[in-house]
Protein backbone atom coordinates (compact mmCIF):
# COMPACT_ATOMS: atom_id res chain seq x y z
CA UNK A 1 0.00 0.00 0.00
CA UNK A 2 1.62 3.40 -0.79
CA UNK A 3 2.14 5.97 2.14
CA UNK A 4 0.04 8.67 -0.07
CA UNK A 5 -2.75 6.17 -0.29
CA UNK A 6 -3.17 6.07 3.75
CA UNK A 7 -5.99 8.49 5.12
CA UNK A 8 -3.72 9.43 8.07
CA UNK A 9 -0.55 10.52 6.00
CA UNK A 10 -2.81 12.65 3.76
CA UNK A 11 -4.41 14.58 6.37
CA UNK A 12 -1.18 14.75 8.60
CA UNK A 13 0.84 15.80 5.68
CA UNK A 14 -1.54 18.22 4.73
CA UNK A 15 -2.04 20.61 7.89
CA UNK A 16 1.78 19.67 7.86
CA UNK A 17 2.52 21.54 4.49
CA UNK A 18 -0.35 24.17 5.22
CA UNK A 19 1.25 25.57 8.16
CA UNK A 20 4.89 25.29 7.00
CA UNK A 21 3.75 26.77 3.75
CA UNK A 22 2.06 29.84 5.76
CA UNK A 23 5.27 30.47 7.81
CA UNK A 24 7.11 30.65 4.61
CA UNK A 25 5.10 33.09 3.07
CA UNK A 26 5.11 35.06 6.86
CA UNK A 27 7.26 38.04 5.05
CA UNK A 28 4.81 38.58 1.91
CA UNK A 29 1.81 38.35 4.26
CA UNK A 30 3.41 41.01 6.76
CA UNK A 31 3.78 43.55 3.42
CA UNK A 32 0.88 42.94 2.13
CA UNK A 33 -0.88 44.27 5.78
CA UNK A 34 1.37 46.80 6.19
CA UNK A 35 2.60 45.44 9.43
CA UNK A 36 5.54 43.65 11.33
CA UNK A 37 4.65 41.05 13.92
CA UNK A 38 7.25 42.65 16.60
CA UNK A 39 5.88 46.41 16.02
CA UNK A 40 4.44 47.71 19.35
CA UNK A 41 1.21 50.01 19.41
CA UNK A 42 -0.32 50.09 22.56
CA UNK A 43 -2.73 52.74 21.38
CA UNK A 44 -4.45 49.54 19.85
CA UNK A 45 -4.05 46.71 22.42
CA UNK A 46 -6.60 43.93 22.15
CA UNK A 47 -7.89 45.56 19.07
CA UNK A 48 -10.68 43.67 17.04
CA UNK A 49 -10.50 41.72 13.57
CA UNK A 50 -10.14 44.32 10.94
CA UNK A 51 -8.71 44.36 7.13
CA UNK A 52 -5.43 45.39 8.65
CA UNK A 53 -5.19 42.95 11.37
CA UNK A 54 -7.55 39.75 10.08
CA UNK A 55 -7.09 38.26 13.99
CA UNK A 56 -6.66 41.26 16.01
CA UNK A 57 -3.70 42.28 18.01
CA UNK A 58 -2.37 41.53 21.23
CA UNK A 59 -1.58 42.80 24.78
CA UNK A 60 1.08 45.31 23.06
CA UNK A 61 -0.87 46.29 19.78
CA UNK A 62 1.57 43.83 17.81
CA UNK A 63 -0.91 41.82 14.89
CA UNK A 64 -1.75 38.36 15.85
CA UNK A 65 -1.82 36.97 12.71
CA UNK A 66 1.96 38.05 12.36
CA UNK A 67 3.03 36.68 15.69
CA UNK A 68 1.36 33.26 15.27
CA UNK A 69 2.97 32.81 12.00
CA UNK A 70 6.22 34.08 13.53
CA UNK A 71 6.00 31.64 16.62
CA UNK A 72 5.35 29.04 13.84
CA UNK A 73 8.23 29.48 12.10
CA UNK A 74 10.43 29.03 15.49
CA UNK A 75 7.91 26.14 17.20
CA UNK A 76 8.68 24.15 13.65
CA UNK A 77 12.40 25.25 13.26
CA UNK A 78 12.52 23.66 17.15
CA UNK A 79 10.43 20.62 16.03
CA UNK A 80 12.18 19.24 12.58
CA UNK A 81 15.27 20.51 13.77
CA UNK A 82 15.68 18.91 17.13
CA UNK A 83 14.26 15.66 15.60
CA UNK A 84 16.51 15.36 12.40
CA UNK A 85 19.32 15.74 15.14
CA UNK A 86 18.14 12.97 17.84
CA UNK A 87 17.37 10.76 15.03
CA UNK A 88 21.34 10.83 13.49
CA UNK A 89 22.51 10.83 17.16
CA UNK A 90 20.25 7.91 18.01
CA UNK A 91 20.60 5.91 14.29
CA UNK A 92 24.84 5.98 14.84
CA UNK A 93 24.50 5.06 18.31
CA UNK A 94 22.08 2.43 17.84
CA UNK A 95 23.95 1.27 14.62
CA UNK A 96 26.85 0.48 16.28
CA UNK A 97 25.45 -1.20 19.06
CA UNK A 98 23.49 -3.39 17.19
CA UNK A 99 26.52 -4.11 14.33
CA UNK A 100 29.66 -4.45 17.05
CA UNK A 101 27.33 -6.23 19.91
CA UNK A 102 29.13 -7.89 23.07
CA UNK A 103 30.34 -5.03 25.59
CA UNK A 104 30.00 -1.69 23.66
CA UNK A 105 26.50 -2.98 22.71
CA UNK A 106 25.58 -3.26 26.39
CA UNK A 107 27.41 -0.17 27.46
CA UNK A 108 25.37 1.64 24.52
CA UNK A 109 22.11 0.49 25.92
CA UNK A 110 22.58 0.86 29.54
CA UNK A 111 23.33 4.72 28.46
CA UNK A 112 20.12 4.35 26.64
CA UNK A 113 18.16 2.74 29.51
CA UNK A 114 19.53 5.48 32.07
CA UNK A 115 18.76 8.32 29.46
CA UNK A 116 14.79 6.78 29.32
CA UNK A 117 15.26 6.68 33.26
CA UNK A 118 15.57 10.19 33.54
CA UNK A 119 12.07 12.28 34.44
CA UNK A 120 12.10 13.70 31.06
CA UNK A 121 10.12 17.45 32.26
CA UNK A 122 11.80 17.78 35.30
CA UNK A 123 15.20 16.95 33.87
CA UNK A 124 14.82 19.47 30.75
CA UNK A 125 13.38 22.36 33.31
CA UNK A 126 16.91 21.91 35.23
CA UNK A 127 19.05 22.25 32.08
CA UNK A 128 17.21 25.19 30.73
CA UNK A 129 17.96 26.79 34.02
CA UNK A 130 21.50 26.27 34.08
CA UNK A 131 23.95 29.11 33.93
CA UNK A 132 25.68 29.43 30.59
CA UNK A 133 28.11 32.19 32.00
CA UNK A 134 29.28 28.92 34.34
CA UNK A 135 29.33 26.07 31.09
CA UNK A 136 31.37 28.51 29.11
CA UNK A 137 29.51 29.74 26.52
CA UNK A 138 31.00 32.44 24.92
CA UNK A 139 29.63 36.17 26.08
CA UNK A 140 28.92 36.85 22.26
CA UNK A 141 26.74 33.64 21.73
CA UNK A 142 25.66 33.56 25.28
CA UNK A 143 23.88 37.59 24.83
CA UNK A 144 22.50 36.68 21.39
CA UNK A 145 18.74 36.69 20.22
CA UNK A 146 18.81 33.30 19.35
CA UNK A 147 20.62 31.99 22.29
CA UNK A 148 17.66 30.30 24.03
CA UNK A 149 16.38 28.63 20.59
CA UNK A 150 19.57 27.01 20.36
CA UNK A 151 19.39 25.88 23.70
CA UNK A 152 16.16 24.26 23.55
CA UNK A 153 17.17 22.16 20.12
CA UNK A 154 20.18 21.35 22.00
CA UNK A 155 18.67 20.22 25.35
CA UNK A 156 15.95 18.49 23.16
CA UNK A 157 18.58 16.20 21.10
CA UNK A 158 20.46 15.34 23.94
CA UNK A 159 17.13 13.72 25.92
CA UNK A 160 15.47 12.84 22.61
CA UNK A 161 17.23 10.45 20.80
CA UNK A 162 16.46 7.04 23.00
CA UNK A 163 14.02 6.05 20.88
CA UNK A 164 15.28 6.10 17.75
CA UNK A 165 18.43 4.17 19.01
CA UNK A 166 16.62 1.26 20.11
CA UNK A 167 14.73 0.86 17.02
CA UNK A 168 17.93 1.15 15.17
CA UNK A 169 19.70 -0.88 17.09
CA UNK A 170 17.07 -3.79 16.95
CA UNK A 171 16.67 -3.82 13.75
CA UNK A 172 20.35 -4.07 13.09
CA UNK A 173 20.69 -7.10 15.50
CA UNK A 174 18.01 -8.74 12.86
CA UNK A 175 19.81 -7.35 9.31
CA UNK A 176 23.26 -8.53 11.18
CA UNK A 177 22.30 -12.36 10.35
CA UNK A 178 21.24 -11.70 6.79
CA UNK A 179 22.82 -13.62 4.16
CA UNK A 180 23.69 -9.71 1.83
CA UNK A 181 25.59 -8.57 5.24
CA UNK A 182 27.08 -12.36 5.42
CA UNK A 183 28.24 -11.84 1.83
CA UNK A 184 29.44 -8.49 2.02
CA UNK A 185 31.76 -9.46 4.82
CA UNK A 186 32.99 -12.47 2.89
CA UNK A 187 33.75 -10.27 0.23
CA UNK A 188 35.79 -8.60 2.38
CA UNK A 189 34.09 -5.31 2.59
CA UNK A 190 34.74 -3.20 5.81
CA UNK A 191 32.91 -2.55 8.75
CA UNK A 192 32.14 0.97 7.82
CA UNK A 193 30.91 0.21 4.10
CA UNK A 194 28.74 -2.64 5.49
CA UNK A 195 26.98 -0.45 7.64
CA UNK A 196 26.52 2.76 5.43
CA UNK A 197 26.18 1.15 2.39
CA UNK A 198 24.14 -2.52 3.31
CA UNK A 199 22.53 -1.81 6.69
CA UNK A 200 21.73 1.77 6.91
CA UNK A 201 19.17 2.11 3.97
CA UNK A 202 17.19 -0.86 4.93
CA UNK A 203 16.82 1.14 8.37
CA UNK A 204 15.07 4.22 6.63
CA UNK A 205 11.00 2.77 7.67
CA UNK A 206 12.31 3.00 11.50
CA UNK A 207 13.47 6.47 11.09
CA UNK A 208 11.52 7.65 9.15
CA UNK A 209 8.22 7.11 11.54
CA UNK A 210 10.59 7.59 14.90
CA UNK A 211 11.22 11.19 13.48
CA UNK A 212 7.88 12.21 12.24
CA UNK A 213 6.09 11.01 15.55
CA UNK A 214 8.88 13.12 17.43
CA UNK A 215 8.71 16.31 15.68
CA UNK A 216 4.81 16.50 17.41
CA UNK A 217 6.79 15.81 21.00
CA UNK A 218 9.44 18.61 20.71
CA UNK A 219 7.04 21.03 19.97
CA UNK A 220 4.80 20.33 22.73
CA UNK A 221 8.29 20.65 24.85
CA UNK A 222 9.07 23.33 23.39
CA UNK A 223 5.87 24.44 24.07
CA UNK A 224 5.83 23.64 27.81
CA UNK A 225 9.37 24.98 28.45
CA UNK A 226 8.24 28.44 26.94
CA UNK A 227 5.01 28.38 28.47
CA UNK A 228 7.49 27.58 31.66
CA UNK A 229 9.37 30.54 30.54
CA UNK A 230 12.42 28.34 30.24
CA UNK A 231 12.46 27.73 26.71
CA UNK A 232 12.50 30.39 23.65
CA UNK A 233 12.76 34.07 25.05
CA UNK A 234 11.09 37.15 24.24
CA UNK A 235 11.17 39.03 21.76
CA UNK A 236 11.49 35.88 19.59
CA UNK A 237 7.96 34.55 19.25
CA UNK A 238 6.77 30.80 19.43
CA UNK A 239 3.56 29.09 20.60
CA UNK A 240 4.31 28.30 24.03
CA UNK A 241 5.75 31.99 25.40
CA UNK A 242 2.64 33.35 23.24
CA UNK A 243 0.78 30.62 26.34
CA UNK A 244 2.49 32.64 28.64
CA UNK A 245 1.75 36.50 27.43
CA UNK A 246 -1.77 35.30 27.17
CA UNK A 247 -1.84 34.21 30.69
CA UNK A 248 -2.56 37.35 32.73
CA UNK A 249 -5.62 38.95 30.03
CA UNK A 250 -7.04 35.38 29.50
CA UNK A 251 -10.59 37.11 31.02
CA UNK A 252 -9.72 39.90 28.87
CA UNK A 253 -9.00 38.42 25.70
CA UNK A 254 -9.09 34.61 26.25
CA UNK A 255 -8.43 34.20 21.97
CA UNK A 256 -4.77 35.24 22.85
CA UNK A 257 -4.61 31.78 24.41
CA UNK A 258 -7.04 30.15 21.94
CA UNK A 259 -5.33 30.33 18.62
CA UNK A 260 -1.80 29.11 19.79
CA UNK A 261 -3.06 26.78 21.77
CA UNK A 262 -5.07 25.54 18.60
CA UNK A 263 -1.94 25.80 17.08
CA UNK A 264 0.20 23.81 19.13
CA UNK A 265 -3.02 20.52 19.27
CA UNK A 266 -2.99 20.77 15.29
CA UNK A 267 0.72 20.03 14.76
CA UNK A 268 0.73 18.15 17.22
CA UNK A 269 -2.28 15.82 16.22
CA UNK A 270 -0.60 15.90 12.40
CA UNK A 271 2.32 14.63 13.31
CA UNK A 272 0.81 11.87 15.10
CA UNK A 273 -0.79 11.09 12.67
CA UNK A 274 1.61 11.34 10.00
CA UNK A 275 3.49 8.93 11.82
CA UNK A 276 1.31 6.89 12.26
CA UNK A 277 -0.10 6.38 9.01
CA UNK A 278 3.70 5.79 7.38
CA UNK A 279 4.09 3.35 10.09
CA UNK A 280 0.92 1.18 8.86
CA UNK A 281 1.97 1.98 4.82
CA UNK A 282 5.85 1.10 5.38
CA UNK A 283 5.70 -1.92 7.50
CA UNK A 284 4.79 -5.17 5.70
CA UNK A 285 3.71 -6.57 9.02
CA UNK A 286 0.74 -4.30 9.72
CA UNK A 287 -0.65 -4.65 5.97
CA UNK A 288 -4.22 -5.67 5.64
Amino acid sequence: MSALAQPRVRFGGSVLLALALAVVLTPWIAQALGAHADTVDLYHRFAAPSLRHPLGTDELGRDLLLRLLAGGQVSLLVGITAALAAAVLGTAIGLVAGYFGGRLDALLMRLTDGVIALPLLPLLVVLAAADLHKLGVPAALRDSEAMSLYRIIVLVTLVGWTTVARLVRGTTLSLRQQDFVRAAEALGASHRRIMLVHILPNLATPIIVATSLAVGEIILLESVLSFLGLGVAPPLASWGNMLTGAEETIALAPMLAVYPGALIFLTVMACNLLGDGLQQALDPRRRR
